[in-house]
């Protein structure tokens, strides 16, 4: 619990940062599928207003298919001590395809593999002392991704009632170009990265297949970039359910 905790306090710590950056990594997406036919979907968002609708099915016994859409549209202060006359304008819009193995384990673990490509697009807006500047610039991703879940469960009671929780992690590894970039229309270099996403997610199950997710971790740039850093959280929050699947705590 002390490295959830952790864990949580350093997503918010980065992202009430002063720092920005034209790429917010959609939730990395753990279906934790368990047999062919079944179908995992969600809708997540945080505090950056980075709301993210995600879908996988299981094809076959072992091999799954996932698709993830995120957006954000923000009208903020550039700092969260400056003055609320300096305002940041964000737009991001990001999709991912990804197709990956999963197996279930005799002690009923889960474990997931993904491999995947992402698009999308990029923009922000700064105005300062009537100086406006304007970054915008289209996104294109590579990435792979190991999901895994173990048995070991808990109850929590209140509102006199037993909710279930279960606990799981993952690790993302990225590497995101940043291509057409101009900033107030004039072209600028090509930026990439390689970004380092680990983190771990709590479930409560509310009713049924329906359960609360609540995703914290952290996220690594491990290129010194200007325009493209790991300068935003990948704390979320959101609703998800699982149809079709083996029974058992994932």
């Amino acid at each position: 619990m002390t490295v959830l905790l952790r864990l949580r306090l350093l997503s918010i710590l980065v992202g009430l940062s002063g720092c920005s950056s034209l790429y917010f990594p959609p939730p990395p997406q753990a279906p934790l599928l368990t047999q062919k036919g079944e179908f995992s979907g969600g809708i997540h968002t945080n505090f950056s207003q980075n709301t993210a609708l995600q879908g996988a099915y299981a094809l076959g016994d072992h091999i799954g298919v996932q698709g993830s859409a995120s957006f954000l549209r923000s009208d903020k202060k550039q700092s969260f001590f400056g003055s609320k006359n300096n305002r940041k304008y964000e737009e991001h819009d990001f999709g991912e395809l990804g197709l990956g193995y999963f197996t279930r384990m005799r002690d009923e673990r889960v474990l997931e593999f993904y491999g995947g490509y992402g698009f999308g697009h990029g923009k922000r807006t700064e105005r300062s002392e009537g100086v406006t500047q304007t970054f915008d610039g289209d996104l294109s991703k590579y990435y792979l991704q190991a999901n895994f879940s173990k048995k070991e469960s808990k109850t929590w009671h209140f509102f006199d009632r037993d909710w279930p929780v279960s606990y799981g992690m993952a690790l993302r590894a990225s590497y995101v170009q940043l291509h057409d970039f101009t900033i107030d229309g004039k072209p600028q270099p090509m930026e990439d990265n390689v970004f380092l996403e680990p983190i771990s997610f709590t479930r409560i199950s509310v009713l049924g297949p329906i359960q609360f997710q609540m995703i914290s971790g952290s996220n690594f740039g491990l290129r010194h970039r200007r325009y493209l850093k790991a300068a935003n959280s990948v704390f979320q929050l959101g609703i998800i359910v699982n149809l079709g699947g083996q029974e058992g705590r994932r």
